[in-house]
């Protein structure tokens, strides 16, 4: 057996040692097996409003025969933070070891000492354990406005949990939402707003409510309807107006379980769970740490892990590297792919992401495979056992399209597993003469005794209904994110008759009322003037736009009502009453709702 590649790391060039061990490690492929070890991932990609008619259909024709009940919660507006436990790992949706994570970990930890006071080291140790022993992850929509401006810049910074995935032999099981409640208030985790439509009458009327308040719903108005006609409402633990205000991002609805009203119906009387460490001392913001290492990335990603504390950080080498090995030279060979490809699995989970792995890279879908050495295994390698960790799978799905090219695959073949975002996997590869018998725990169409094909039902549901998703997103956000920040490099590139060019494309796209994009018009017009003259030919940053874009908005918003309620200013001025009326107007003699013009919203 060689040296281990610790002792090169501590002479230099340890990548270079660890690619030639890999060589070498893989010339006889005969005797190479593989394994692999799920460590987070999030739900599949699903449709947006502009192609959701077919799911629209499908959602309601479920509900109205008793198949299934629809399932509405908060799109807040974050990034996509997953948390595997202290050993088990930090993700964003594309990578790990970054700022985005660091604040993801300081952000978890300071809900801890929100939530448990003095008792919070003790209850994060006991939140680690439970998810390495029980291989969780936890993902969440993670709100801050230091890691860029989205629609509205947040007024706290704050986490709510939006999914807990269980890993076992098998595909990837995610916690329903009474579960996933549960969970959360067991850990006293901050959950999210949820409403339950078990009947076609209340499904088409959160449908048409959507259709009339996608243009100037916030989130005061939007909560107000659908509180009004849904069939179960739970409240989260996060009021959006607090925590980050009136700017709505979108509504999330999904096909679940029957079961899910019962359960949901107890959970709603439940009482929440007290926080301890209200009144604490709970040390620096996140702001004021950012601020006061702004100038040096990796300090501040090192401060942040420390106030994070040791019992959710103990291991800082996915971001500062180990042995030498810092993070230029974490990234092991490309050909680590090939070579897993090639080796034999050793399990039902390893076999089904190379089924997925091959799949993609045969009909040569936008996505990138990337792989990094694991520091935490590095004083085990040898020529005889590689472990390396691997970003596999939304590593990086460069373009929504390659969903959509997958999905028809899926539909071809009902043994694949969905295409997940964010997928990161432990892959140890290892020789031996014959595979150990205590090894294969799994034959392809059984894991323990439970079929893992694509007939098998959660909870009632096969799998591609219990996927069925659609994100509806408001105008008021699509204002800020779509129009003004993704605007601002055809505005300062190529001038003012382009953007024009471009945002009446976007409107165009999005069915905007006539009405509305006439409006819009005239004030993206004054925009482009605006942003011109305060920044000259510097455009403004992507991350930090609302600096600049607010103060236009809210000077916009005081010159009329109609401004208010263009912009988003107009806040619950939407009367619940006069729009649960236009509802009842629209209904027909069986109770459906007749589909109305998109964008018909009551006036303020």
């Amino acid at each position: 057996m060689d040296a281990a590649p610790r002792n090169a790391a501590e002479q230099g060039g340890a990548g270079d040692e660890l690619s030639a061990l890999l060589n070498e490690f893989s010339l006889d492929s005969s005797s190479t097996f593989a394994e692999v070890r799920i460590r987070a991932t999030f739900y599949p990609k699903f449709e947006n409003e502009e192609s959701d008619q077919e799911s629209r259909t499908r959602m309601i024709e479920m509900v109205s025969h008793g198949l299934a009940t629809m399932e509405v919660t908060l799109k807040h507006s974050g990034s996509l933070f997953m948390y595997a436990g202290n050993h088990g790992g930090a993700y964003s949706k594309n990578s790990f070891g970054h700022i985005y994570t660091a604040v993801g970990v300081f952000v978890l930890g300071r809900l801890f000492r929100e939530a448990w006071g003095r008792e919070a080291p003790k209850m994060q140790a006991e939140f680690n354990d439970c998810l390495e022993k029980n291989r969780i992850s936890v993902s969440m929509e993670l709100v801050t406005a230091v890691l860029g401006d989205h629609g509205q810049r947040p007024k706290d910074y704050y986490a709510v949990i939006t999914a807990v995935t269980e890993f076992g032999h098998g595909k990837p099981q995610f916690y329903s939402t009474p579960e996933l409640i549960k969970f959360c208030r067991a850990w006293r985790l901050p959950t999210n707003h949820v409403w339950l439509f078990s009947t076609r009458k209340s499904a088409t009327s959160f449908f048409t409510a959507y259709d009339t308040l996608c243009e100037e719903g916030t989130a005061t108005p939007v909560c107000k309807v659908l509180g009004k006609i849904a069939d179960i409402s739970v409240p989260g633990s996060k009021d959006h107006v607090i925590v980050q205000g009136e700017i709505l991002e979108g509504l999330v609805a999904r096909i679940v379980s029957c079961e899910s009203s019962v359960q949901m119906g107890v959970l709603r009387d439940f009482r929440q769970p007290s926080l301890d460490g209200g009144d604490s001392d709970l040390g620096p913001s996140l702001r004021e740490i950012c601020a006061a290492n702004r100038s040096d990335e990796k300090q501040q990603i090192k401060a942040l892990l420390e106030n994070a504390g040791s019992s959710l950080c103990s291991d800082h080498c996915d971001r500062f590297g180990n042995s030498g090995l810092d993070a230029q030279s974490r990234n092991a060979d490309r050909s680590v792919v090939t070579h897993f490809l090639q080796a034999h699995p050793t399990d039902y989970a390893t076999k089904k992401l190379q089924e997925m792995i091959r799949l993609m890279k045969k009909k040569n879908l936008p996505a990138a495979f990337k792989c990094y050495w694991n520091y935490q295994k590095i004083d085990s390698f040898s020529n005889d056992n590689l472990h390396y960790k691997m970003r596999l799978m939304v590593i990086h799905v460069h373009k929504d399209s390659a969903f959509r090219r997958y999905q028809q695959e899926i539909r071809k073949n009902q043994e694949l597993w969905p295409l997940y975002r964010g997928f990161f996997v432990d892959v140890n590869l290892f020789k031996a003469a014959e595979l150990p018998k205590d090894s294969f725990n799994a034959l392809p169409e059984n894991v323990n005794g439970v079929s893992n094909s694509r007939s098998s039902t959660k909870d009632g549901l096969v799998d591609e209904d219990s996927n069925l998703m659609v994100k509806l997103k408001f105008l008021t956000y699509k204002i800020r994110t779509f129009l003004i920040r993704n605007g601002l490099s055809t505005l300062f590139k190529d001038g003012p008759s382009a953007y024009r060019t471009y945002y009446l494309r976007q409107m165009e796209i999005w069915g905007t009322s006539p009405s509305k994009q006439k409006e819009l018009a005239k004030m993206l017009d004054e925009w482009a003037v605006y942003i011109r003259q305060e920044c000259g030919d510097a455009q403004p940053s992507s991350s930090t736009y609302l600096t600049e874009a607010e103060p236009f908005l809210e000077q916009y918003a005081k010159r009329s009502p109609a401004n208010r309620a263009l912009v988003g200013a107009a806040g619950g001025l939407v009367q619940t009453d006069d729009f649960l009326a236009i509802l009842d107007a629209r209904r027909d003699e069986e109770g459906d709702l007749n589909k109305p013009e998109r964008g018909a919203a009551p006036s303020s």
